[in-house]
């Protein structure tokens, strides 16, 4: 997800991606340590796109975004 389709959502929205994506990176783990992942650079996306919501939720809760 691109950080315009972010600022986008709202908060209720990003906490439900956020979420999900968690329980994402929980089952590609998952796969990895069975040996079933056929892209480990999910993973890497996975995490970003954690962080990128982890970070705007934050914004709103310091009051920078609106």
């Amino acid at each position: 997800m691109k950080k315009d389709q972010l600022k986008e959502l709202s908060i209720d929205e990003l906490k439900t991606k956020l979420k999900d994506n968690i329980e994402a990176l929980e089952n590609l783990r998952f796969q990895k340590a069975l040996q079933q992942l056929e892209n480990p650079l999910k993973i890497k996306d996975v995490k970003k796109e954690i962080a990128q919501l982890k970070t705007v939720l934050h914004e709103y809760d310091l009051g920078i975004r609106k």
